[in-house]
């Protein structure tokens, strides 16, 4: 048993983290200042006694704290939500990350920073391998997500050369599943809601942009896989390879929900990738991972979430 700091712990993937962690025998310390995160993601464990819940924004030093393995998913991950505040989302990258990393030099913990594909940007190579630099706008209005993203695994890298912290980074692709935001404006939870409503689908682009998309449940393994792992400190892409438009995204959901919603176009937000899938072959060497939930499995159990909300 050990004893495991989850920053972010009341989001979507911080969720299913702690309820694995829980579940295996690990005490979870859940730390989330319910920007993005939902109480109700984590009330099922409220009551339970390796669970412990600390409202709190990682930007403030944590301190009162002794743990053994720190996952730092503590940062807003939709381009709605990220650009509300995009000064708060750079600060939670930037001193946000100082905290936590400063937290596991004090402690001797070992810490798994969920990084992004963003990083890549609109990427020029495709599928995109971890020794890809990217091709990111510093200047645009998802800079502050992608650039911040970016800081935050050189802050790893160089307090892991400098103060010898022992650092894993993953690089997580679109993931999807229960307990997605409602709001987030991600591309399957805005499809679910609005064929749920029978609303118009409201594509962006032409829809022949590619995206790559992982059930939570696999994407949790492929992290704490990572985590528990010695030989490599990453990157790592973490997703699943296997790619669609979203204008096939959009008729696969309106198919499965039966709606009657019929599909609408509109301009491409700035700096939006046209491509994105991942070269999981490091994963699938180093962690013995590979995700097989495809789309039309993991899609019924999310489609099922969103009944009952909407």
């Amino acid at each position: 048993m050990k004893t495991i700091l989850v920053t972010g712990g009341a989001g979507f993937l911080g969720s299913h983290l702690v309820d694995r962690l829980i579940d295996r025998g690990d005490s979870v310390i859940c730390v989330d200042n319910f920007f993005t995160g939902q109480k109700k993601n984590i009330e099922h464990l409220l009551d339970h006694d390796r669970f412990t819940l600390r409202e709190h924004d990682i930007i403030d030093p944590l301190l009162d704290v002794e743990v053994e393995q720190v996952y730092n998913l503590a940062c807003p991950a939709s381009p709605i939500h990220y650009q509300l505040n995009p000064i708060r989302t750079v600060k939670a990258n930037t001193i946000g990350m100082i905290n936590m990393l400063g937290l596991a030099k004090r402690t001797g913990a070992r810490l798994l920073q969920a990084s992004t594909s963003e990083v890549y940007g609109d990427p020029e190579v495709h599928p995109q391998p971890e020794s890809y630099v990217g091709h990111v706008n510093t200047l645009g209005p998802r800079a502050c997500y992608d650039e911040g993203k970016r800081v935050a695994e050189t802050l790893c890298m160089d307090y892991h050369r400098s103060n010898g912290v022992d650092i894993r980074i993953v690089r997580i692709f679109n993931t999807y599943g229960p307990r997605m935001h409602p709001e987030d404006g991600r591309v399957v939870s805005n499809f679910v809601i609005q064929a749920l409503r029978d609303e118009p689908i409201s594509i962006y682009g032409d829809g022949s942009q590619t995206r790559s998309f992982c059930y939570v449940d696999e994407l949790v393994d492929a992290m704490i896989r990572m985590m528990d792992q010695e030989e490599h400190i990453g990157p790592v892409n973490i997703g699943n390879p296997d790619e669609f438009t979203i204008k096939e995204l959009a008729e696969k959901i309106i198919d499965l929900t039966g709606s009657k919603s019929k599909l609408t176009y509109a301009d491409l937000p700035k700096d939006d990738p046209k491509q994105r899938q991942p070269d999981i072959t490091l994963a699938k060497k180093v962690l013995g991972w590979e995700p097989s939930i495809t789309l039309a499995e993991g899609l019924p159990k999310t489609i099922e979430y969103f009944h009952t909300l909407v």
